[in-house]
């Protein structure tokens, strides 16, 4: 069950997201080649007697794309100029280019909503509802009802904001900005504990724990579903900011084989975890794919703006150089993350 849903939640988070840059192609006119779900060998594939575009499912439940005409240096095909990417406004092709991840974005809100709506949903706000006697929150004076402002100079919006500080923190101490009941704040400075958890890695943990009491109905749906997914699209930039700054490892990091056993772990949770997860993948997607970076959908976004501040583009075959090289590194970073993952099942 563990390999079914780690399919189905791959292939419906590339699903939306390829489905996105699809769609409006098909809007703006670009003629599209392939739609696949997968990589590698195809698998099924279809194409509409009088359509033009190939519809693919492939070999490796991993990644999909859209092959639109004049995507690539080498595209000499006979098909109309008009209907080339390249040809088309600078605004069509941005639209174009963030459509998947707005998609993803869209999805993971959906999910959040549905759920909260089934399950009822919890507070997404730091706001400390209990202390645990004994543990270094205690010592430090944090108390229920505080509300954590900031951590170590970075403003934190969410429980899962706080959460990844401490396990980010190696035990070193942290300075907590904290606001009472009266909005008064003061400044404090926190230890972790580290402690092995049920998983057997160790964990580091102060002593807090987040306000459990359950809301339902259709506003508290949406409102929890709009909070969480700013939360996790603000977790994520966390967590790239903490790369760069040192605080976190690249051998932090899940490839496929890391997202497979926690999709295997949580299906045994129950489908409210399910939900929870690929909400919680869509928008990790979202995010990578909107980093500047070659070979991302934000990279090629970083081209339109040279090309609109220029008002002349970038030569097809520069693009397209960048790119191969961005996604030479992309295929050695997969390779060391799936190496670690492999480590850490051992």
């Amino acid at each position: 069950m563990g390999i079914i849903w780690f399919i189905l939640i791959l292939g419906a988070i590339v699903l939306v997201h390829e489905f996105g840059h699809f769609i409006f192609s098909k809007m703006f006119g670009v003629y599209v080649y392939e739609f696949s779900i997968g990589m590698g060998p195809k698998l099924l594939h279809f194409k509409k007697k009088k359509g033009e575009t190939e519809y693919c499912i492939r070999l490796i439940p991993i990644g999909g794309f859209v092959s639109l005409a004049g995507e690539d240096a080498d595209d000499n095909s006979k098909i109309p100029e008009e209907r080339k990417l390249y040809s088309k406004p600078v605004w069509q092709r941005f639209l174009i280019m963030v459509a998947g991840v707005m998609n993803n974005f869209i999805f993971a809100f959906l999910l959040l909503f549905v759920m909260a709506l089934i399950y009822g949903s919890a507070t997404t706000k730091p706001i400390v509802s209990d202390v645990t006697l004994g543990m270094p929150a205690e010592a430090s004076g944090i108390k229920k009802g505080d509300t954590v402002v900031s951590i170590d100079g970075d403003k934190i919006s969410s429980f899962s904001e706080i959460q990844l500080y401490l396990q980010t923190s190696e035990g070193k101490e942290m300075e907590f900005v904290l606001k009472d009941t009266n909005g008064k704040e003061r400044t404090v400075r926190v230890t972790p504990d580290k402690v092995v958890g049920e998983d057997g890695k160790d964990k580091y943990v102060i002593g807090i724990a987040l306000d459990t009491k359950v809301n339902k109905g259709f506003i508290p749906s949406i409102k929890y579903a709009g909070e969480t997914t700013l939360s996790l699209y603000k977790l994520m930039f966390t967590t790239i900011k903490q790369l760069f700054s040192g605080r976190a490892s690249v051998k932090d990091l899940s490839g496929p084989i890391g997202i497979y056993t926690i999709v295997s772990e949580e299906s045994k949770a129950g489908l409210s975890n399910l939900l929870y997860l690929t909400a919680y993948l869509s928008i990790n997607v979202g995010f990578i794919n909107l980093l500047p970076f070659p070979a991302f959908d934000g990279g090629r976004v970083v081209f339109l703006i040279i090309e609109k501040i220029r008002r002349k583009r970038v030569p097809v075959k520069v693009e397209a150089m960048v790119n191969g090289i961005g996604f030479a590194f992309l295929m050695l970073l997969m390779i060391f993350v799936t190496f670690n993952d492999i480590l850490r099942l051992i």
